[in-house]
């Protein structure tokens, strides 16, 4: 186990992370996700380089302004394909380039990106390489600790070596190992067993580049911990569960105040974005889906989800739906609880 830093790293940008999840963290997500923190950086969807150069782009990468700091996952293995793409990303104004390396589906496997990408790290470095001179904004990679029968340390740090030398920003590191064949996506995110020691060395060794662990991270007690070790956090399917855990990201990891102290309050200022997009012919459930978790825990909750899950889908369900919806939840928590008990 690497030794706990004693000089943090001087940038704050990856401090809390919210995990790009494809099908979950459009662009829907990420304006709710921000309603809760001013802080945490937010990542897109995976989008490849083949959909990016002859798909919709607008409709593929575009985001309202609100959900900045954001940085745009790309999937592709071509340096030449992948700064092109850096760049429509950065001209769209993203904050961030972030190059998936960790990522064990059907859908890379085939196309030879992904987790793949684990098994070539001198690739790796010329893509880093390619997009670094082609954009100003951080370029950075999101990867596992090995694939399949690889040695941990031995993938883990020649990918290190070989993003870090062609420039990278920071290095996001999934602490435990992909199996490409043999287990589903869903498998691989909690079967193989994490190995947090292993990136906390990592980090030692590097003490120079902002190092992200991701894994197996549900609380900001544990984000606590972790921050200790490394210079940042990632969390994934928690977060977009029990989003009400992001109001307390920055009061208890930035010491400043959360934007809202109660999911009410958080909801209120969601429906704006929600009216906005109705009139524009986006459906209710489109967006009311990232919805489901806000009141985990409290009193009505399991109401407010059936009675979004059961009216939502309507056609021309609108505004009124989410505030019948509301009614049934019982004001008895607030979004600081958190950090109560953080602080308590």
């Amino acid at each position: 186990m690497g030794e706990p830093i004693s000089n943090p790293s001087a940038s704050e940008a990856w401090r809390f992370c919210v995990a790009p999840m494809m099908d979950w963290t459009d662009r829907h997500c990420r304006v709710f996700h921000r309603t809760f923190s001013r802080r945490a950086r937010l990542y897109s969807e995976m989008v490849t380089t083949g959909a990016i150069i002859h798909g919709p782009r607008q409709r593929l990468l575009g985001f309202d302004p609100s959900e900045r700091s954001l940085a745009l996952q790309l999937g592709g293995s071509d340096p030449k394909d992948l700064a092109l793409c850096a760049k429509i990303g950065e001209d769209f104004g993203y904050d961030e380039i972030n190059l998936n390396c960790g990522c064990p589906s059907d859908r890379v496997q085939n196309g030879a990106f992904g987790a793949c990408l684990m098994r070539e790290p001198e690739l790796v470095g010329a893509c880093v390489a390619a997009m670094k001179t082609s954009v100003r904004i951080p370029v950075t990679v999101k990867c596992r600790i090995g694939v399949d029968d690889q040695d941990p340390q031995a993938a883990l740090w020649a990918m290190a070596k070989s993003v870090i030398d062609a420039g990278a920003d920071a290095l996001i590191v999934h602490a435990r190992k992909a199996w490409l064949q043999g287990l589903s996506p869903k498998e691989n995110r909690d079967v193989p067993p994490l190995d947090y020691p292993l990136v906390y060395q990592l980090k030692a060794d590097y003490p120079h580049v902002p190092i992200i662990i991701n894994g197996g991270i549900t609380d900001l007690a544990q984000s606590q911990h972790h921050l200790a070790y490394v210079d940042g956090v990632m969390l994934g399917r928690s977060a977009y569960h029990e989003p009400g855990l992001l109001g307390s990201v920055d009061p208890v990891l930035f010491e400043q105040a959360a934007p809202y102290e109660t999911q009410f309050e958080v909801l209120e200022a969601y429906l704006p974005y929600i009216e906005a997009r109705l009139s524009e012919g986006v459906r209710l459930a489109d967006m009311t889906r990232h919805l489901l978790g806000l009141f985990t825990g409290m009193p009505g909750a399991r109401a407010w989800r059936r009675h979004l899950a059961t009216y939502a889908v309507k056609s021309g369900a609108g505004l009124e739906i989410v505030r019948q919806a509301a009614a049934l939840v019982h004001p008895s928590t607030s979004l600081n609880q958190t950090e109560a008990q953080l602080v308590g």
